[in-house]
């Protein structure tokens, strides 16, 4: 199975990003992404952003993750 997390982009540097999930930050590639913002929140996969979500569905999201590690 694969998942892929949901995670605030913190800042830019050429074609990689900073993000953040509940303050796990990562360095991820952004390729498959046109028009990146800071503050925007893309899906990550194997270190690679690849697509963007709204906010409120990467809250949904990382809830339902919350949940899982919590049982």
């Amino acid at each position: 199975m694969c998942l892929a997390i949901p995670m605030r982009v913190v800042s830019i540097e050429g074609s990689y990003a900073i993000v953040d999930a509940e303050g796990v930050t990562r360095r991820v590639r952004t390729d498959l992404l046109d028009d990146l913002a800071v503050g925007e929140y893309v899906l990550v996969h194997a270190g690679i952003a690849i697509a963007k979500v709204k906010e409120d569905e990467a809250q949904a999201t990382l809830s339902l993750v919350r949940g899982i590690f919590e049982k």
